[in-house]
């Protein structure tokens, strides 16, 4: 995390206007790749969400999920554990929300909290937590070998910009709701946060998993990064319509009449 700077463009040269534009001019294609991926029905996609708070896992959500179709998106934010989550492995509610074939999952924080906020506030044992990054290695590579393509986005924003975006939501009597003054408390943490982050990412980012730390403090800049990674992924991917054998004379014929 200490190597990228949070208010850093890599990979981009231009201002907002063209970011916007470059992002609208993927629409498109995120439509039909993904609908390529829905009519194909073998391989899915889960997409994880990372970040402090503020760091924009819902607008991330908001402007670039929704190029999606809608019918084939699972969206999952994960909150505390309930009391029957909590009796049962770290991995389990995760399992219970994995995509089908076709669709595209995304878990707006993950079975990674149990290696951050665990980690942080001394919820678990270090010689446990230490074992849950390699049942989160062997999980992902589970996914991977079973049809799931795993896209880990850590949103990475400054101390600075956290504490402008709450004093934004505070100010603003629309956004006051989503203000919890607990995330106060947890930027006296921020320090403690970003080794955890540092540490889990580099346990791990795999090959066939990897970990994308993108700079988010420009929220335009976010987007087009998100935006792209997923282009690339799902172009990479390639998903193909299906091809039915039909007689199509015949069926032709039929409709005609």
């Amino acid at each position: 995390m200490a190597d990228v700077d949070p208010a850093s463009t890599p990979g981009f040269k231009g201002g907002d206007k063209k970011a916007l534009r470059e992002v609208k001019k993927h629409r498109n294609e995120l439509f039909e790749l993904h609908e390529r991926l829905y009519a194909e029905r073998k391989r899915s996609l889960l997409v994880i969400l990372q970040g402090m708070d503020t760091s924009g896992k819902d607008g991330t959500v908001t402007h670039v999920v929704r190029n999606f179709n809608p019918q084939g998106v699972l969206i999952t934010p994960f909150k505390a554990p309930t009391l029957e989550e909590r009796r049962r492995g770290f991995l389990w509610r995760m399992r219970r929300r994995l995509p089908d074939p076709g669709f595209i999952g995304v878990f707006n924080r993950s079975h990674y909290e149990d290696v951050l906020i665990a980690r942080v506030h001394d919820l678990a044992p270090p010689q446990v937590i230490a074992r849950r990054y390699r049942q989160i290695n062997q999980f992902e590579k589970e996914l991977v070998r079973a049809g799931t393509k795993v896209v880990k986005l850590c949103l990475h924003i400054s101390f600075a910009e956290q504490g402008r975006r709450l004093m934004d939501r505070l100010k603003d009597p629309n956004k006051r709701w989503k203000f919890n003054e607990h995330d106060i408390d947890e930027r006296a943490f921020w320090d403690d946060y970003m080794s955890a982050y540092s540490l889990a990412i580099t346990r791990c980012s795999t090959a066939v998993a990897p970990w994308y730390v993108i700079p988010a403090n420009d929220k335009v800049y976010r987007n087009w990064a998100v935006t792209m990674i997923l282009v690339e992924t799902l172009r990479e991917m390639d998903p193909r319509y299906p091809q039915p054998r039909l007689d199509v004379p015949r069926l032709t014929k039929r409709l005609k009449a």
